[in-house]
C-alpha cells in the first residue's frame, strides 16, 4: 500500500499483546486532527503513511444501524517504530476479528483509506470476506498505490473488487470522512485546489485497472 506504515489509533493506552505483535494504542481517540487528515488524504500528495478510517453498520432488513462503538481509524506502523512494520489493513483486520460480529447478523463495513491496498493486503481482505459472508466491505480510497510489479498489484485489486467495492474518493466522500473522523471543531470541509480533477483522473485509472485482464 502507501509508502509507509504506522500503528493503531483506537482503544486503551499503552502496548498490548496481540496475535500479530504488540500494537500501540492511543488514549481512546477516535478522531484525527485536521492536519493529519489533510496531510494524508490530500489526493495530490504523496504521504509516507497510510491511514484507514472505518465505520460499521448492522443491516436489519432495510434499516442500517450505525454501531458507533466500532468507529475509528488505524494507521500503518513503519520501520521507524518499535517492532516489525505492519500495514494498516492488517491492523484493521485484527480489529474486526476482535469484535466477534454475530454470524447470524449482516454487517457493512465502510473504509476511507489514503492508499489502495497492496497485493498482499488485498489478498488478505479478499480471503477474510470469503470466510465471513455476513460482512460486506466498501473501500473509498484517496489515491492509488502502485509498485514496480504493477501486474501483481492490479490482480490483487481485481480479486478484491469481486468481494468488495473499491471507489476513488470524490469531494463528497472527503467531506463525509472529514465530518465523521476528524476533530474539525465545527469547521466545514474545505476542498483543496485540484481535488475534483485529480479525483476524476484517479477514478479513470482505477476503472482501467479493474477492467484490465
Amino acid at each position: 500500500m502507501g509508502p509507509g506504515r504506522a500503528g493503531l489509533d483506537t482503544g486503551d493506552p499503552g502496548w498490548r499483546q496481540s496475535g500479530m505483535e504488540r500494537l500501540w494504542q492511543s488514549d481512546f481517540r477516535r478522531l484525527m486532527d485536521e492536519n493529519t487528515f489533510t496531510e494524508n488524504f490530500n489526493n495530490q500528495g504523496w504521504p509516507s503513511k497510510t491511514f484507514l478510517c472505518y465505520m460499521v453498520e448492522r443491516l436489519d432488513g432495510d434499516t442500517e444501524i450505525l454501531l458507533d462503538e466500532y468507529k475509528g481509524f488505524v494507521r500503518n506502523k513503519g520501520r521507524d517504530q518499535p517492532g516489525e512494520p505492519c500495514h494498516a489493513e492488517l491492523y484493521f483486520l485484527e480489529q474486526i476479528r476482535s469484535w466477534n460480529l454475530d454470524r447470524n447478523q449482516r454487517y457493512r463495513l465502510t473504509c476511507f483509506i489514503s492508499w489502495t491496498p497492496c497485493y498482499n493486503c488485498a489478498q488478505k481482505l479478499t480471503t477474510f470476506l470469503e470466510e465471513n459472508r455476513h460482512i460486506s466491505l466498501h473501500i473509498f480510497a484517496s489515491r492509488i498505490y502502485s509498485v514496480n510489479d504493477s501486474g501483481c498489484h492490479r490482480s490483487g485489486l481485481r480479486a478484491l473488487q469481486e468481494r468488495a467495492g473499491i471507489t476513488i474518493m470524490t469531494s463528497e466522500d472527503f467531506e463525509r470522512c472529514w465530518v465523521t473522523f476528524v476533530d474539525h471543531k465545527e469547521k466545514p470541509f474545505q476542498p483543496w485546489e485540484g481535488l475534483v480533477v485529480k479525483s476524476q483522473e484517479l477514478c479513470d485509472e482505477l476503472q482501467a485497472i479493474l477492467r484490465d485482464q
